[in-house]
């Protein structure tokens, strides 16, 4: 999978280390975005703050790997919804897709993203 389909499809499947990979993408904008509301005095749960503005090119892209994540483990995109259920979503989804095996060999969303292909 190359770059291209890593950030923007939402087919396939992505391994955990790429799911942790996005993560630490998003980490320093998070940080900045954090600084900048910081700086401004906006709470960004209450307002959002102009921070926001640094975390908008990483919508996309996180949504694309997770729900290639939620595929590694055999469950369907939309699962991704989970997150809206206060607390428990969050930590089910991050349980999920942070830390459990994805689904041995090939399944229903495409071959196994650890397989090798020569």
């Amino acid at each position: 999978m190359n770059w291209s389909e890593f950030l923007f499809s939402f087919s396939g499947r992505v391994s955990r280390s790429g799911y942790w990979l996005m993560a630490l993408l998003t980490l320093p904008a998070a940080i900045v975005a954090g600084m900048i509301n910081s700086h401004f005095g906006h709470d960004p749960v209450r307002t959002g703050g102009p921070g926001i503005l640094v975390l908008l090119p990483f919508i996309w892209s996180n949504l694309a790997v997770v729900i290639k994540r939620w595929h590694d483990r055999d469950k369907s995109g939309w699962w991704i919804l989970i997150n809206l259920i206060p607390v428990i979503g969050g930590i089910w989804s991050f349980v999920e897709n942070g830390f459990l095996k994805g689904t041995d060999g090939s399944n229903r969303y495409g071959p196994d993203p650890l397989e090798r292909t020569s």
